[in-house]
């Protein structure tokens, strides 16, 4: 059922927290009234709440202070932002422990939260939630997989809908109690990592059977010990070289492990890249994904810091009323919607702009003033979205505002490189003609940098042809080339004298860009329906 929950004209502020085996997280979320969200804080603490529990199936007194005293401390940190609303879960240690009704009873008197122990089954639905409302998959469908202290969970689906959701009682902090715990602060000997991943494979078994008839485009791994792993194979393996972001290859993953495996604990948290805080059980998370990789025959694993609480984040839109960015946008119109809104745009004037610039940009194909396709065209309609999103810092050079926040803010569904482009775009709607001297593209091709030369051109005219904010040029369209001029026509019923100027001045950046004259013709939609 949908909540009955209304968002007020403050908005409404709402805590998640992940009470897991290892650590837990915060997500503090201001929900506003314009249907938009804002990430206020993000929180980690480590707690060890599955440290030796996993012998007995008893969370020790210890762990379950630890576990109270910082849940306590994030309740009030959330409170400072007036959070009304507190959603909290555990997962595999809370699930397994036959104490766990002492350590919800605990959290309810300390923490002053009720907090909801969910199965392994949601834990993976609810990462995929989270992990995949975060990535551009389109067509393709994905492998994911997350490795915690006490289980870990995988799944395989698209962009919308999972074919598959698995939870296992595999975890690094499970593994090496089991394993390891006879000489924690040793290296670890060939043999007894083929025990462990022997172990593993028994585990996992039927479940890869079941994926290896199912295509798989993409694996995609979250938790902080994949990332973590990542993190060691790039600064470690690689200190001078420039390797792919977020992309860790199993060859990568194998060397670490075979580093990592050959020093004693004290030399292993002084590894370049490693978070010396997991240090005692990155081997036994490395186990896990080493053997899912090797099964599944992955050649590499993209790293994603999104994970549960993004994905309780998505399952509570979900359930409000009337909240659009959830549903069927995709990842990357959802994201720039959202930007957008959380500063505040002027949608009517972001949205007629966005419809210029690609009727621009289809006529002019039409015509073969560029040839470009598909992902330059999808590129070219955020940015002219979000081209005006500097006024929300100041109206006064907001076109190098709009490069600032486009360039920094967590896009969803974009990589790097296409949000310095988008970002480049937006940074020369106004003001200064767009150079190539003058973008900052340091690691994009040449013919990508004319690229947004092109693209910059389109939104110029674009905003020029919306300069009154009225939405007055019903439509433009290039008409035809010529040897030394390019035709315009805009079809107006009102009088747009202001966008015909504005059109007009950017007739010499037109011409730098494309080497012919810019004609701009008006066109009524009466002449043109008679024509």
């Amino acid at each position: 059922m949908k909540s009955k929950k209304k968002i007020g004209a403050a908005g409404r502020i709402v805590a998640f927290i992940d009470i897991g085996t290892n650590s837990v997280r915060m997500l503090v979320v201001r929900f506003n009234p314009n249907h938009s969200y804002s990430i206020l804080t993000r929180q980690k603490q480590q707690v060890r709440l599955g440290e030796g529990e996993f012998d007995d199936e008893e969370i020790t007194p210890e762990a379950i202070d630890r576990t109270c005293v910082v849940c306590r401390k994030f309740v009030d940190l959330a409170r400072t932002f007036n959070a009304e609303e507190f959603v909290a879960v555990a997962t595999s240690a809370a699930r397994e422990a036959t104490n766990q009704d002492v350590l919800l009873t605990r959290l309810r008197h300390d923490a002053q939260i009720d907090v909801r122990v969910i199965s392994g089954l949601e834990e993976a639905r609810l990462i995929y939630l989270g992990v995949a409302s975060g990535l551009h998959l389109s067509e393709r469908q994905a492998f994911f997989i997350d490795i915690g202290g006490g289980s870990t969970e995988i799944s395989l689906g698209g962009q919308q809908q999972f074919a598959m959701l698995e939870s296992f009682r595999l975890g690094a902090i499970r593994l090496t109690n089991l394993f390891f715990s006879e000489n924690p602060a040793g290296p670890v000997r060939p043999d007894q990592y083929k025990i462990v991943q022997q172990y593993v494979k028994n585990a996992i078994i039927h479940t890869i059977q079941k994926i290896k008839k199912q295509k798989i485009d993409l694996a995609v791994g979250s938790s902080g010990s994949i990332m973590n792993l990542a993190d060691i194979a790039a600064k470690a393996l690689h200190p001078e070289e420039g390797v792919p972001v977020g992309v860790l290859t199993y060859r990568d993953l194998k060397k670490a492990i075979d580093l990592l495996c050959a020093l004693p604990l004290e030399e292993r948290r002084k590894v370049p890249g490693i978070n010396a805080e997991r240090a005692d059980i990155i081997i036994a998370g490395a186990v896990i994904l080493d053997t899912f990789m090797k099964e599944l025959s992955l050649e590499s694993i993209t790293t994603t810091s999104r994970g549960l609480q993004d994905g309780m984040l998505m399952d509570y839109l979900s359930r409000m009323e009337d909240f659009p960015l959830f549903g069927t946008l995709s990842p990357r119109e959802r994201s720039v919607l959202q930007l957008g809104r959380s500063c505040g745009i002027n949608e009517a004037h972001a949205r007629n702009v966005t419809r210029l610039a690609l009727e621009i940009f289809d006529s002019a194909k039409e015509i073969r003033l560029h040839d470009y396709g598909d992902w330059e065209r999808e590129l070219l309609e955020y940015a002219a979205f979000l081209h005006d999103i500097g006024s929300f810092i100041s109206f006064t050079n907001h076109h190098a505002h709009s490069y600032y926040i486009i360039k920094n803010s967590e896009l969803l569904g974009f990589d790097q490189k296409e949000i310095d482009i988008m970002a480049n775009i937006a940074r020369f709607h106004r003001k200064k003609k767009p150079r190539k001297k003058h973008l900052d593209l340091p690691d994009v091709p040449s013919h990508e940098q004319q690229m947004v030369l092109v693209l910059a051109m389109f939104i110029r005219l674009s905003e020029s042809l919306d300069r009154s904010h009225a939405g007055f040029v019903q439509h433009a369209e290039f008409a035809r080339v010529e040897k030394t001029e390019v035709i315009l026509d805009i079809i107006a019923e009102n009088d747009c004298q202001l966008e015909i100027w504005g059109a007009e001045a950017e007739q010499r950046a037109f011409e730098k860009v494309f080497g012919k004259h810019l004609n701009v013709e008006v066109i009524t939609p009466s002449i043109g329906n008679g024509q």
